[in-house]
């Protein structure tokens, strides 16, 4: 489409660049933002130990059983499936990075579910740069957080690193970012960073993303948690809804067969059905970033991006509505880095 709004295959690569000029001055925490809740996820490394703030139990398990403990771990925390380009390719600007200290690691840092990725931060985020070169008018939200086990001096080279890598591309947190005004200045990366002291010290990052939870593995419990959220009145900036389930151990003994891809998929209708019933905006009710768990197993992203067309979006009252795709769960969008069956 001549709009950039989709191509062949279902991917969004270069949705935002489509959008109505209209939108263009709208505040990007009043758009509707697909995103991906731990994003790193794809790449658990089951030879890594779990991750120490786990519960003693499982940590204990670990040390006794780890032949048996690691891969059933990765099973339930694995919740992507595409390397950071690809998720962005599908259409997600907001990417879920819960960094960690691995044992063994030497001076590298990388990522934790469960338990630690084989891909490095630095590996990561160097990637991610190098899609956003192509894609120039593109916006992406990063969320760091966790940090497990990280020391001062990590976070220190760690922001150090951030800022040398997307430089004039950071957006700073003074501002009040819009497609138009980031593009004018050439800015394509939010950066949301949990420890309050680096905050302060550097304009460029964010204060951390409220984060929407239910914590439940019922699909319906958690659409009836985020309404009554929605009720309570949405925070003034980015914020994030999210459509993720948690696991939890009476579960997984009840479900030995399954994993979490198994559990997400049977969900999916329910949580994508609410989600296509939603208006992004200002207003109360209004969603900004909706996170979803293997985002590349259904229309989630364009379901997503497609509520920015509904009437109403921000200060706007006259926009045509595109029509959502179907909540379905057996639709697969390609890609060609995703590891899917």
């Amino acid at each position: 489409m001549a709009d950039g709004r989709r191509r062949a295959g279902g991917g969004r690569p270069d949705w935002m660049s489509g959008l109505p000029d209209e939108l263009r001055d709208v505040p990007l925490w009043d758009l509707a933002i697909p995103g991906s809740h731990d994003s790193m996820s794809f790449c658990l490394d089951v030879a890594s130990p779990v991750v120490g703030s786990e519960p003693c139990v499982l940590r204990l398990t670990d040390c006794l059983f780890p032949c048996w403990t690691r891969p059933c771990v990765s099973r339930w925390a694995t919740t992507q499936q595409c390397v950071l380009s690809g998720q962005c390719d599908l259409g997600v600007r907001f990417l879920d990075l819960r960094i960690a200290r691995k044992p063994g690691g030497g001076g590298k840092l990388f990522f934790a579910h469960g338990i630690y990725t084989l891909i490095s931060v630095e590996e990561a985020l160097d990637e991610l740069a190098t899609w956003l070169d192509a894609h120039p008018k593109e916006i992406v939200i990063i969320s760091c957080s966790h940090f497990e086990s990280l020391t001062d001096e990590d976070h220190i080279n760690l922001v150090e690193f951030i800022i040398s890598l997307f430089a004039d591309k950071l957006c700073s947190s003074q501002e009040t970012p819009t497609l138009r005004s980031c593009w004018s200045r050439g800015q394509q990366v939010v950066v949301s960073y949990g420890n309050q002291p680096m905050v302060l010290r550097h304009p460029e990052l964010w204060a951390e993303i409220p984060y929407w939870y239910a914590d439940s593995s019922n699909p319906e419990k958690v659409v009836a948690y985020l309404e009554d959220q929605k009720h309570r009145g949405r925070p003034a900036g980015f914020y994030v809804s999210g459509l993720n389930l948690t696991e939890d151990a009476p579960y997984i003994l009840l479900h030995p067969l399954q994993d979490m891809r198994t559990m997400t998929m049977k969900a999916l209708s329910v949580l994508l059905s609410w989600a296509s019933e939603q208006r992004p905006g200002p207003e109360t009710g209004g969603v900004n970033i909706v996170c979803c768990d293997f985002v590349g197993l259904s229309q989630f992203c364009s379901l997503v991006i497609d509520l920015n067309y509904k009437a109403g979006v921000g200060t706007l009252a006259h926009l045509p509505v595109c029509g959502t795709p179907a909540a379905s769960t057996s639709d697969t969008i390609s890609c060609s880095n995703c590891n899917q069956s």
